[in-house]
């Protein structure tokens, strides 16, 4: 039995599924017949101690650190009589002093954790009791798996919720996941299949099905199981119905569910790891010199070892003060040697900087406060500062070598506005909308709007005939809509208050500049002729139109409208996230009444309104013309009227065949429409919760060519036609975007022919090989038609990425009904999968999208952040290599290299693109040997793996500029470099690149490239990034920073700072950075040194007492030496010093590198520092002791001027070393010193039997007393500090340092300083200036018509392809007609093969020739496979 028993407890251990039943029949019996009592509670405990636990526990946790056990160790080692320094119990004090310290911070930490706890604990829910029949309120504590839950709208969620029942009748259930993640934009969440439909309430008493499901886990988007049902069939659900703890419902009346996840197994729960805790690279420096210490120290315990047996060997008989024990025996020479070898471990143990762990973590703290209180660090738009997440590695900002950056989001604004598409081969420019992006500050400005809003001021509008428009200076939008048929009910249950925000639209993505699109006139006549078209589709329906433009542009704007996740949402209730006080809100006219009036009103009106992101009404009236009464008239089954839902968004009410809309007159509606506020606000206004900035740019610009998203629910999407007619398409089905597939895809039933439409959306690299091929098309016109219009569509495309803007594709597919129910019964049975369910999906996927039909493309420009160029300017004057690594298009990725000064015109660049192993390696080998040719002598001193690179390359070619380097690479090369064990080339050849870009690189490519550099080059690294996919390269890096932008916020939980712009990173590192290590690091010496200095003393006070382990120094004047005399200096020294001001550190930014090459902080300073201290020491106990030696004072007597020159000499050391001096710093200097005289005075006057049988009685008065005192203390400190004071005035004068002169600088008068710091940075720009770039606008207009799309599409596509020949490949490639017959100097291409590097590229001769000025193409070197 027992053998059984433990089987199955290893098999339900093994079992990778969870198993959630009803905890209804078990409600009231025994805890352990309930089958879910094995799982977590929902009580939360964050807090690590109790009252009873803390001291253990926090003793046990602090002597983790190897200082405080050396330190216990000799307080308890000094409790053994024979070999005892001191009074054990005063030798306890220090320890306890800096361990009570520690645990008073830890125990107020763990308070606020404890108060935080209990206040989410006592959150009320609703939880449904068996007993009462109904839901009764309980705390969140209460929660057990199993458990139903009823939310509200506003509500907070209180565990993992797997979602049985919404009141929306389509089973959608909105998330607000800001808690979470940060995303302000709204989530969709489905109910589980088979419980959508149900009645008013759901009944969990009715609830008999199993959940399955996997394991806590804590990845956030993921989440897979099926519901087992009484009669053994399967219903499968993944992360689209789970509702995760920390969320905020939106949108829903009423929402209900089972719990599956508790407590610390929810997702939430499991991602928060707190604060993040990293050895910094001081830190680790500083455990390496501690160990030197320890080695100095038991040197110096083993001379005190053997000059003690060697000294009590000169005695033939035992001197009166060898005492023998009870026997009458006397102690060994070794055995009493190795006693005294103990007894000077501990007179000596201050040798181990004791205080210098807590000081640093007090200097960190104050380094920290100055950070979070610096305005230049603080950003007004999302009004955030600088979060410091890892409280220890503050310093490391000053030692960065390598930064490693995303590209969008992070370089740029992730704010996606729309430029220009291409449809059927037709470029469309769109320059209107070009120059209004120009004046971004104008349109980023809504204060109007806002004050519109405010006020509920509606414009006035009167009806001018048939071709009246509404007037467009409307109100913004600001709350969200109500569930589609949610209860009409208003419930009083608001757990979330809103607040009113100024600073920014609460909903995603909707900025001024990312919402208005001014549209291009030549595409808006097309629109208009298609938007006519498809209003006579159901009379004359063409067989198939095959490449229509017409028909394309109808389908390429209705796919932008429809193949997204876009929710619609209005300015109606009861969204409480407002950004006005509640007093103002709109009158609360019923939904109901907005249904039934809106349904009033005929097709004119809706022809008349159009979106406040679209031209204005004049010009649209003008551009499409005033519609006719035969529109208002047609009874279409499939048109429907814009009547407004219960969710206050438009949806369609699709007529009754035959039926009419009650005919009236249409401005008599408008008038009663108008006389509502709420309503003319809500009939003017659409609000996009898109979950990608992307997504919202597209349905922004389909609106503004009056293709507008009215209304989407799981099962159908209404899109309003220019002329103001509408069309309810039938969803069945939608396969989201993921980053595998690059692709999003709708499948719709067209309600006009009733086809079942496929329109896909995703990256041109994907759907371009997912199109049908020509060659299968048998009308030799359409083929050649098909490839013209592919080939047009790729060199636009080419265009749009040269000029920096993110492609999309938009393509369909026309599939018949038999083969959709084929396919779908497929995918049903790949949804209920538990077992690989992933796999399966993605292969259904890709059984529908295929053999696609090309419509167009779109560009979309994500513009670079204010600050973004200077800033990578000046940290690659800082020396700083900055890689961007991105998922993005190569020519993309580069476009915005040249754009933020990544790379400069002059730059050469390589391009390695190749999936074969052989290849690459040859590639790096030539890259290597032109590198190395003309471009070695400027980095001679770079190292890889411990050898040097040579530097004896021959010098360039006198006259010709050698330009810089940079490297792009793509993410299938990058595969082949790490598979290929070719790293050590790669990062041979990154060494002398200013800049490497990884274009198309995963998020794990991005972390194994991090960890590269990190490791193999040992340098210091740092990750920026602002999304979820740059999570694993922020956690690799020595110092990981999250940008708190459009993407949420998972980049900022995994960081240890977070930033809100790319900018601030300049004076986070040059400055703070540049302070924090230079603070630290001198302080970390100063401690060694100051501590080194004072033990020597009672070390050289041994040869004078017979090595007796006695001193000549109170102890209680040791004890107060250490915690109370020397400590407050060295806090402000590393909290408030400034070496060098921030301006000037700004100004010049090459400063930053004595931080990189460790100048204040390395083996070189530490033993200089080390040997300053035995000098000085040496000085300090001689100089008192010559003076006394033939004198007959007492040994007190004698140590206390000792002590004191000792304090003067090292608080004038630490003065010597302050580089700024404030009241606060002389303060603290001379009440150190003062505070040292009266505590002295005090303690002598006052304890007579302190330290029996010692009296230090009236010594200190009596010093004070004697001139011969007051002479020593000034001689001893001059001479002990001389030698330094001449070695820092000669550093000082000769110095070549570059701090030295910038502090030389500082000094200097305003204007002086101004015209020095210019005249430093004119010399250390290099003789030969590199023309200075054409301005981006300027390449794209002086572009011939001639000129293909940019080399590097045509060399990849001219390369070898397997299978192929070139010239096969090249007979119908647009590359090999449209590309320029002369490539750019220093322009090369590799063809199947590695070409020497004399040999003259194409055939020219003269490899390198000087580019031709103003030549709009960029000088690269581009080698492509």
């Amino acid at each position: 039995m027992r053998k059984e028993e433990g089987k199955r407890r290893r098999k339900k251990k093994e079992d990778k599924k969870r198993v959630v039943v009803s905890s209804l029949p078990f409600e009231g019996a025994s805890h352990k017949e309930n089958p879910n009592r094995h799982y977590c509670g929902n009580q939360i405990k964050t807090s690590k101690y109790t009252v009873l636990s803390f001291v253990p526990k926090n003793i046990f946790e602090q002597l983790h650190r190897f200082a405080n056990i050396y330190f216990v160790g000799i307080a308890v080692l000094n409790f053994v009589p024979v070999v005892n320094a001191f009074q054990p119990e005063v030798n306890l004090i220090p320890i306890c002093i800096i361990l009570g310290v520690t645990a008073i911070k830890d125990a107020w930490e763990d308070l606020r954790r404890y108060q935080s706890d209990k206040v989410i604990n006592n959150r009320e829910c609703l939880i449904y009791s068996r007993k009462e029949q109904s839901y009764v309120q309980k705390h969140w504590e209460d929660v057990r798996v199993g458990d139903f839950i009823q939310m509200h709208c506003n509500e907070i969620i209180p565990a993992d919720i797997l979602l049985l029942f919404s009141s929306d009748p389509s089973g959608i259930c909105h998330l607000e996941t800001a808690n979470l993640d940060g995303e302000t934009n709204l989530k969709q969440r489905r109910v589980v299949k088979g419980f959508s439909q149900q009645g008013v309430q759901f009944e969990p008493e009715h609830f008999h099905s199993t959940v399955v499901c996997e394991n806590p886990n804590h990845h956030l988007s993921k989440f897979k199981g099926y519901m087992e049902h009484p009669d053994q069939t399967r219903t499968g659900f993944g992360s689209e119905s789970l509702l995760l703890r920390g969320c905020t419902i939106r949108n829903t009346e009423v929402a209900a569910g089972i719990v599956v996840y508790a407590g610390h197994e929810t997702k939430a729960m499991l991602n928060n790891s707190g604060p993040r805790y990293k050895r910094s690279k001081i830190e680790r420096r500083m455990n390496t010199d501690i160990f030197f210490c320890i080695g100095l120290l038991v040197l110096m315990c083993l001379i005190g070892a053997i000059g003690h047996s060697l000294w009590n060997g000169t005695f033939r008989e035992h001197p009166p003060f060898d005492v023998p024990d009870a026997k009458g025996s006397f102690l060994p020479l070794a055995l009493g040697g190795f006693y005294m070898f103990l007894t000077m471990i501990i007179l000596l143990q201050v040798l181990i900087p004791i205080s210098l762990y807590v000081s640093i973590e007090l200097v960190k703290l104050g380094q920290i406060f100055f950070l979070h209180n610096d305005l230049d660090l603080y950003d007004e738009e999302t009004n955030s500062s600088i979060q410091c997440r890892a409280l220890n590695i503050t310093e490391d900002l000053g030692q960065i070598q390598y930064i490693f950056s995303d590209k969008t989001g992070t370089l740029t604004e992730n704010k996606m506005v729309f430029r220009r598409c291409t449809v059927l081969g037709s470029e469309y420019s769109h320059q209107e909308n070009a120059k209004r992006l120009e004046i971004p500050k104008e349109l980023d400005s809504d204060s109007e709007e806002w004050t519109q809003y405010r006020c509920l001021s509606f414009p006035a509008r009167r009806a001018q005939g048939s071709t009246a428009t509404r007037s467009q200076g409307g109100v913004q939008p600001l709350r969200r809509s109500q569930s589609a048929g949610a209860p009409t009910q208003r419930h009083s249950r608001q757990r979330s208050v809103g607040r009113w925000e100024n600073a920014q639209s609460p909903v995603a993505f909707s900025s001024a500049i990312e919402k208005d699109v001014t549209p291009d006139k030549n595409l808006l006549t097309k629109v208009q002729e298609a938007a006519q078209w498809l209003g006579t589709l159901p009379d004359s329906r063409p067989a198939r139109p095959a490449l229509s433009t017409t028909s394309s542009i109808a389908d390429f704007f209705l796919a932008l409208t429809i193949c997204n996740s876009v929710m619609v949402s209005t300015t109606t209730e009861p969204r409480q996230r407002v950004t006005m006080p509640l007093s103002t809100k709109a009158l609360g006219t019923s939904l109901e009444k907005i249904q039934q009036l809106f349904q009033k009103l005929k097709l004119l009106s809706l022809s008349q309104s159009f979106s406040s992101t679209g031209p204005s009404g004049a010009n649209l009236g003008e551009s499409l013309g005033a519609a006719t009464d035969s529109d208002e008239k047609e009874d279409d089954a499939s048109v429907c009227s814009a009547g407004y839902s219960t969710d206050g968004s438009y949806r369609s009410s699709t007529w009754d065949q035959g039926g009419m809309l009650a005919s009236g007159s249409g401005a008599s509606v408008e008038e009663e429409a108008l006389e509502d506020p709420a309503l003319g606000l809500a009939s003017s206004e659409l609000c996009y919760e898109a979950e990608s900035p992307d997504e919202a740019a597209l349905v922004h610009a389909a609106n503004a060519y009056s293709f507008t998203l009215v209304s989407r629910t799981p099962e159908q999407v209404t899109v309003r036609l220019p002329q103001g007619t509408c069309l309810t398409f039938s969803i069945l089905c939608t396969l989201g975007f993921d980053s595998v597939r690059k692709r999003m895809s709708v499948v719709v039933k067209h309600p006009l022919t009733g086809e079942i439409i496929v329109y896909t959306k995703g990256a041109d690299s994907v759907i371009m090989d997912l199109l049908e091929d020509p060659a299968r098309v048998t009308d030799a016109d359409v083929e050649k038609k098909v490839r013209r219009i592919r080939a047009r569509t790729q060199k636009h495309l080419d265009l749009y990425a040269r000029d920096g803007l993110r492609t999309l594709c938009i393509a369909k597919k026309v599939i018949s009904e038999e083969d959709f129910r084929r396919w779908a019964s497929f995918r049903h049975e790949a949804e209920a999968a538990l077992e690989n369910r992933e796999e399966l999906l993605t292969e259904t996927a890709q059984h529908l999208e295929n053999q696609l039909t090309l419509l167009g493309a779109t560009g979309i420009e994500d513009r670079l952040q204010e600050g973004v160029p200077d800033t990578v300017a000046a940290l690659q004057e800082a020396g700083i290599q900055l890689w961007v690594l991105t998922g993005d298009k190569q020519e993309t990725a580069v476009n915005i290299a040249h754009s933020c000064r990544l790379l400069d015109q002059t730059d050469t660049v390589y391009s390695i693109n190749t999936e074969n192993q052989e290849t690459c390696e040859s590639i790096l080998d030539f890259a290597l040997e032109e590198v190395k040719q003309f471009h070695g002598p400027q980095k001679p001193d770079r190292k890889l793996f411990g050898w040097r690179l040579p530097s004896e390359t021959p010098a360039p070619t006198s006259g010709a500029a050698v330009p810089k380097v940079g490297l792009v690479i793509d993410g299938k090369t990058l595969s082949t470099i790490f598979q290929g064990k070719l790293e050590k080339k790669f990062l041979e050849l990154t060494q002398h690149c200013r800049s490497v870009l990884c274009c198309r690189a995963t998020p794990l490519q991005k972390s194994m490239i991090v960890k590269l550099v990190r490791d193999k080059l040992s340098v210091m690294t740092l990750s920026i990034g602002d999304g979820a996919n740059d999570v694993s390269m922020i956690q690799a890096a020595d110092i990981g920073i999250g940008i708190s932008g459009q993407e949420g916020m998972q980049a900022v939980m995994s960081s240890d700072f977070a930033i809100s712009r790319f900018r601030h990173l300049k004076k986070l590192l040059l400055v703070h950075g540049h302070w924090c290590y230079s603070r630290l690091a001198r302080m970390v010496v100063y401690y060694f040194y100051k501590n080194v200095c004072y033990v020597n003393l009672l070390f050289w006070y041994q040869f004078l007492c017979g090595f007796s382990g006695s001193t000549m120094i109170d102890y209680w004047q040791m004890i107060f030496f250490n915690l109370f005399f020397t400590s407050l200096p060295p806090l402000v020294f590393g909290i408030l010093d400034k070496d060098v001001s921030a301006e000037t550190l700004l100004a010049l930014p090459e400063l930053y590198k004595s931080g990189q090459d460790s100048e204040c902080y390395n083996p070189r300073t530490f033993w200089i520092s080390m040997m300053d201290a035995f000098y000085q020491s040496l000085v300090c106990f001689f100089i008192p002791y010559l003076t006394y030696r033939d004198s007959d004072i007492d040994v007190f007597t004698f140590g206390t001027p000792i002590n004191t020159i000792s304090l003067t000499t090292i608080l004038l050391h630490q003065a010597m070393e302050m580089k700024t001096w404030t009241v606060v710093h002389a303060l603290v200097l001379a009440g150190s010193f003062l505070m040292y005289f009266a505590v002295s005075l005090v303690y002598n006057a006052t304890c007579v039997t302190c330290n029996s049988p010692a009296n230090p009685y009236g010594v200190m008065e009596g010093q004070l007393s004697d001139p011969t005192f007051y002479l020593v203390c000034f001689l001893a400190p001059v001479a002990a500090l001389l030698p330094r004071y001449f070695f820092l005035s000669l550093q000082g004068t000769c110095g070549k340092s570059l701090i030295t002169k910038a502090q030389k600088i500082d000094r200097l008068p305003a204007d002086k300083r101004d015209l020095e710091i210019q005249s430093w940075r004119s010399r250390q720009m290099p003789a030969h200036r590199p023309v200075p770039p054409v301005p981006e606008q300027d390449f794209r207009t002086s572009t011939p018509k001639s000129s293909g799309p940019p080399e590097q599409k045509c060399k990849e596509r001219q390369g070898v392809h397997g299978g192929r020949s070139s010239t096969e490949h090249m007979r119908d490639d647009p590359c090999s007609t449209d590309a320029p017959a002369k490539p750019s100097s220093r322009e090369r291409l590799l063809l199947g093969g590695v070409m020497a590097p004399g040999a003259p590229p194409g055939g020219q001769t003269g490899a390198y020739q000087r580019p031709i000025r103003g030549s709009h193409r960029r000088s690269q070197s581009s080698m492509t496979i």
